[in-house]
């Protein structure tokens, strides 16, 4: 059993004295409310928050039905998730405007901030600009184990969003059979892929400022060298959580990206405008999974709920359907269920 895995499962079974014993032994600080402090940048916090906020908003997915034929209608609608938990590594305000706010936007009644108590300060002032009430100064695998089971203290939360190193993330994905997560979400990766004319000051800019993140952060640059194919399936079997386009054909080579959680085309796309800046959200899979999974969105804090309506008629008409498909597989009582 990994140590991750003790921890989860500690505060699992026993609640907010495992959650206290962790707290303090890891964090040296007990579990408690986050007290807004001084220093909050709040010019810039509101011109990034404005800017996810705009973004978002036109990320909402439409409602859909359709009369599939007389006595048949289908219904597909988005609603708001109830409560949602956030986990900001520390100090990262930037990350809690990327998460709270699209919460926010899609209705999200309840939203729960962990973050390590070191820094806790500016993000619980951040918070309270935001308007988010509840921000606990606990990090760690703890912290994600106390969102997705409860304690006596703090209530469990429906999801779990928001980026972590490579022990929050393990303890995501060990919560993930009792309560949803966004997806993992760290240590932070940056691949830059340069043409024949491609900046490599430039290139160099973007290492350094991902580095920054970590010495588990991964950072590549990917020379094209003549061959756009080899150099686009070495991309594409990366998956990265930021790539960066530079040279001549970075627009053209755009295009044909499918695999990666952001790009950032051409030499002023600078991939920390987008973690501060652009609106773009900078959650994003990392560890490859940019293969079948996308960043969060607006849609991360909702949920599809399908309707369906038949009259008598339409009900009659698709018996043949339903009694041919309940014999070749074996369910009389679903044929039965038709007659009514």
């Amino acid at each position: 059993m990994s140590s991750v895995e003790r921890i989860v499962r500690d505060v699992r079974e026993r609640g907010d004295a495992a959650l206290r014993e962790w707290a303090l032994r890891l964090d040296d600080a007990a579990p408690a409310r986050a007290v807004a402090g001084n220093g909050l940048p709040a010019e810039a916090l509101l011109a990034l928050a404005d800017a996810v906020r705009r973004w978002h908003e036109l990320q909402r997915p439409p409602d859909v039905s359709l009369e599939m034929s007389p006595g048949i209608e289908l219904e597909r609608r988005w609603v708001p998730l109830r409560s949602v938990g956030i986990y900001v590594p520390r100090g990262l305000v930037s990350t809690l405007v990327m998460c709270a706010v699209p919460a926010q936007v899609a209705g999200v009644e309840r939203i729960v901030v962990m973050t390590p108590p070191a820094g806790s300060d500016l993000v619980a002032a951040a918070a309270d600009a935001l308007g988010v009430d509840e921000v606990w100064a606990i990090g760690g695998p703890q912290a994600i184990a106390a969102l997705a089971y409860g304690t006596d203290s703090i209530t469990r939360v429906d999801k779990i969003v928001g980026p972590g190193n490579r022990h929050v993330n393990e303890a995501k994905l060990l919560v993930a059979d009792e309560v949803a997560i966004d997806l993992p979400a760290g240590p932070s990766e940056v691949v830059v892929l340069a043409g024949a004319d491609a900046d490599l000051h430039v290139a160099e800019l973007e290492l350094a400022a991902q580095a920054e993140h970590g010495p588990d952060t991964v950072c590549r640059i990917v020379n094209v060298n003549g061959n756009v194919e080899r150099a686009l399936e070495e991309i594409e079997a990366l998956a990265p959580e930021h790539l960066v386009l530079l040279g001549a054909d970075a627009e053209k080579l755009a295009a044909s990206i499918r695999n990666a959680g952001a790009v950032f085309v051409g030499p002023w796309s600078a991939v920390a405008a987008g973690d501060y800046a652009t609106g773009g959200n900078h959650v994003l899979p990392t560890g490859g999974w940019a293969r079948a999974v996308g960043g969060l969105g607006l849609e991360s804090f909702m949920k599809p709920v399908t309707v369906q309506r038949l009259t008598r008629a339409g009900l009659e008409r698709l018996r043949p359907v339903v009694e041919a498909f309940a014999e070749i597989e074996g369910m009389p009582a679903h044929a039965e269920a038709m007659n009514r």
